[in-house]
């Protein structure tokens, strides 16, 4: 195994200080493509993950509906567009520097999240991340399908993808530090070396606290 280092960051909550899909659909609300009814279920499956209560497939399946025989193009222009109004003013500045340092200890640094690549990847490019490790869609012919690529990347689910990056580089997850804000990411914290909990919810504040894990407000 190699000596190198990893340093995996959270996306919502953490590098971002709110959560991305809130963010979006107020994007969606400006053009006039989402209701207030939409507003309120992402609320809603905001609020369940939050607390740790939410069956992701479920709800990933239903956030797809819209997507299947979309083309793939049309999500990330979208995305670029959606990201320099709402998303980059929302990066965490402290997150920047944290960013900055691990990549001058030589570090692989990733994005870690539930999101999507569509989601992840413009604030990766901001932050000069070369890694981003993510819930993944499947395209066929260019279009969405609507279906969700299995496991998807969230509780132990990033575990494996996380697992799957680090055995390319050589790294063992006692190489690892990680930033998260969530209950939901308590599989992966207890399984790296350095679990850093970061603007945490109150359910991963106490567990942090019980573990004597470091605590971060950003």
């Amino acid at each position: 195994m190699s000596e190198r280092r990893a340093a995996f960051f959270d996306l919502d909550r953490t590098l971002v200080r709110v959560d991305t899909p809130r963010l979006y659909t107020r994007y969606r609300r400006a053009k006039g493509e989402a209701s207030w009814r939409d507003s309120l279920q992402v609320a809603w499956w905001v609020l369940q993950y939050t607390a740790g209560v939410i069956d992701a497939p479920r709800v990933a399946r239903k956030a797809l509906e819209d997507f299947a025989g979309k083309e793939e193009s049309w999500l990330i222009a979208t995305c670029d567009e959606w990201f320099p109004q709402y998303v980059l003013p929302e990066i965490q500045a402290r997150g920047r520097e944290i960013v900055k340092s691990h990549h001058e200890a030589g570090d692989l640094v990733a994005i870690v999240t539930a999101a999507t690549s569509y989601v992840a990847w413009p604030v990766a490019r901001e932050l000069g991340i070369d890694h981003v490790v993510c819930s993944e869609l499947e395209v066929e012919g260019g279009r969405f399908t609507g279906n969700v690529i299995e496991p998807l990347c969230y509780g132990e689910g990033k575990i494996t993808r996380a697992g799957a990056l680090l055995e390319q580089h050589g790294i063992g997850f006692d190489k690892v530090t990680f930033f998260s804000d969530s209950i939901t990411d308590l599989p992966l914290l207890a399984k790296v070396d350095v679990p850093v909990a970061v603007n945490p919810d109150r359910r991963l504040l106490r567990a942090a606290r019980a573990r004597g894990w470091q605590v971060q407000n950003w």
